[in-house]
């Protein structure tokens, strides 16, 4: 079983997010950023009915309701590590991310709207 995902200590994500601002992440940064933000959906929202993927970075199982346990789960969420950390920041809607086509959702309780922002950005 995968060691489960731990939120990254605060002044590391406020010293990559400031990086991030200022256009100049690097590959850790948002590395860092990705995982924490998935550690944090997984602690406000736990449950495993529902996989969020960030490529090549992390995927989390969250959201109560029916359990998978092989393959590809009923509900999948998947979008990159820029908008899932501007979501996450609060710096971008959920219905902003779909509309744009920036996160791809199938399944049912694929709307996050309940649980972002994870921060205040």
């Amino acid at each position: 079983m995968p060691a489960r995902l731990k939120p990254a200590a605060a002044a590391d994500v406020a010293d990559a997010l400031d990086r991030l601002r200022a256009g100049e992440p690097a590959k850790a940064d948002l590395r860092l950023l990705a995982k924490h933000f998935l550690a944090v959906l997984e602690q406000r929202a736990p449950g495993r009915s529902v996989e969020v993927r960030v490529p090549p970075y992390a995927a989390v199982q969250c959201i109560e309701g029916v359990r998978h346990t092989r393959g590809t789960p009923p509900a999948v969420i998947e979008t990159d590590a820029l908008t899932w950390i501007a979501l996450a920041t609060g710096a971008m809607t959920w219905p902003e991310a779909v509309e744009q086509a920036r996160v791809r959702a199938s399944g049912e309780r694929t709307d996050l709207s309940a649980y972002l922002p994870l921060v205040a950005g």
